[in-house]
């Protein structure tokens, strides 16, 4: 099979003059290189660069990738916890006032919520635009996970007695409000 520049010349698409000149160049070009030189080829070295911009990209684009999906296991994690351990407010009858995002929310508890609430022994989370109550123990799970979903966790007092509570006999009256 004839070379390129063969063909191009049997075709009358160029001329012998022009065919010797590129031959002598490249000829000149192969003698002035020093032996044991390889010959650099712009257009492969342009190539190996994109290729491995390509794969830095796709590197890139897969660790976002994984932390999006590492961020919506958490998200179900957490809705599976409050789903499955959410107390009932249905016979909520006292307002519970506390700070959300700047703003101050209310939520309808019964009274020994209102008190477990204030002790740290329940807490506020808030998942699918929605209040929940949990206990601590999940609550202190789902912080682990996501601490922003936790809303309201007090702190526990290392004097508050529990059930065995030295003031369980003095009652606080009905219309003091903290």
């Amino acid at each position: 099979m004839p070379s390129l520049q063969d063909q191009l010349l049997k075709a009358g698409l160029a001329d012998e003059k022009k065919a010797k000149a590129i031959r002598n160049e490249k000829h000149k070009k192969r003698k002035q290189q020093p032996k044991g030189a390889v010959e650099v080829n712009e257009a492969e070295i342009r190539a190996r660069q994109a290729r491995e911009e390509k794969a830095e990209r796709d590197r890139q684009l897969n660790l976002e990738r994984q932390k999006q999906a590492e961020k919506k296991a958490i998200q179900a994690q957490i809705r599976q916890l409050v789903e499955t351990n959410r107390l009932d407010r249905s016979r909520g009858e006292t307002s519970y006032q506390f700070v959300h995002d700047k703003k101050i929310k209310k939520l309808f508890v019964d009274d020994t919520m209102v008190d477990q609430l204030s002790r740290g022994r329940l807490a506020i989370v808030f998942v699918n635009d929605a209040y929940e109550v949990v206990a601590e123990g999940v609550a202190r799970k789902i912080m682990e996970r996501d601490e922003s979903a936790v809303v309201v966790l007090h702190d526990r007092k290392s004097d508050d007695q529990g059930d065995d509570d030295p003031y369980a006999g003095y009652e606080i009256p009905d219309d003091l409000m903290w």
